[in-house]
């Protein structure tokens, strides 16, 4: 166990890597002074030149990536001044030229608009966008199953035909199209009906009330973004179903005398999860990827939002600490779904 998870670590680390050199040199082609965004247009040409020492974006590419890196990483080469009574370094090693070599919590720098900490600004809106992900992958997944295994069940019926034909609606409609359908019918057009708004998010501030909690905001977005999700469930479980209902344990089952609501929930149903899971776990951490479009469009306040605004802005540091701050947790869900499958299967073995 101990060889296995230190080598699908391993694995996340090259994973990483590979998205902070791809980001990193991409974005750094983009149009846009980071000093200037820094100060805005006014700012002489002195202020510039300082701001501009201060990002190193003096130095050359190459060398910005490896500050970058060395910024980033948790074992890292940093000044004896700049260490000094910072709580966040332990110092490892004394090197040449007064540098020492530290241990220390990754650093995301700061934005270029709001000179905010990106790491503060991320977990501001994690919690908004994994309450939007948890909702939407809640709604796939309990819906998913039911009609997948609804369909296997009643194969060849209009059961199964409806929802197979609702399944291949959902794949083909991308996130960002139902999102726009979903807001304005549900939200503008029926929201007499409904009591919803198109746009909100899951804290509102209120003059008098002061910050509220409404929940109401989260069903479009949840539902919009857990479509997709649901029709690959859809057709995941009653395919697996199928497979499963037609092996020689269940027949057994079905000699002995058992209920069939026992042997298709309990021993069918198990044995068909493991595509289901692999499909759950991936799309979790999809969907805390592809709420960018669904966040932006619902006005919803979360990390694609602040991506998305980055974007516009050029703002660099939220940028690819955002993108960096998703693909981790892409690696840790790959993990979680590897260990899962021992617990739902004990047929597989590590």
């Amino acid at each position: 166990m101990f060889r296995f998870l230190l080598r699908k670590l391993s694995y996340g680390i090259l994973v990483l890597l590979g998205v902070v050199v791809l980001v990193f040199f991409l974005f750094n082609v983009l149009p846009g002074d980071p000093a200037r965004l820094t100060l805005g247009q006014r700012a002489d040409v002195t202020s510039l030149e300082n701001v501009r020492k201060e990002l190193h974006l003096d130095k050359s590419l190459p060398v910005q990536f490896l500050l970058y890196l060395n910024d980033l990483s948790p074992i890292g080469i940093h000044s004896l001044a700049a260490a000094k009574g910072n709580m966040h370094y332990l110092t490892l090693a004394h090197l040449e030229e007064e540098r020492i070599l530290v241990l220390k919590t990754p650093y995301l720098r700061r934005s270029y608009q709001g000179k905010k900490e990106v790491w503060e600004i991320l977990t501001e809106a994690l919690p908004g966008t994994l309450v939007l992900a948890l909702a939407a992958m809640l709604f796939a997944t309990v819906v998913g199953i039911g009609l997948g295994v609804l369909s296997a069940v009643k194969q060849n019926t209009w059961m199964d035909t409806g929802a197979v034909f609702a399944s291949v609606v959902g794949i083909s409609a991308p996130s960002f199209f139902m999102g726009i359908v979903v807001a304005y019918l549900f939200g503008f057009v029926l929201s007499d009906y409904t009591g919803l708004h198109m746009t909100g998010s899951l804290f509102e501030t209120d003059a008098f009330a002061g910050r509220i909690l409404n929940l109401r905001n989260l069903i479009l977005p949840a539902i919009t973004l857990g479509i997709r999700p649901l029709a690959i469930i859809v057709q995941l479980t009653r395919s697996a179903m199928l497979d499963v209902l037609h092996q020689d344990y269940i027949r057994t089952a079905y000699a002995k005398g058992l209920p069939t609501r026992i042997v298709v929930f309990r021993h069918a149903l198990r044995n068909a999860l493991n595509p289901v899971i692999t499909a759950i776990t991936g799309w979790f951490a999809e969907l805390l990827a592809g709420a960018f479009f669904v966040e932006y469009i619902f006005g919803w306040k979360g990390i694609g939002k602040i991506t998305v605004d980055a974007l516009e802005k050029f703002d660099f540091p939220v940028l690819m600490g955002s993108i960096l701050f998703t693909a981790g947790i892409f690696v840790l869900i790959n993990l979680l779904a590897d260990l899962l499958y021992t617990i739902i299967d004990p047929r597989i073995k590590l």
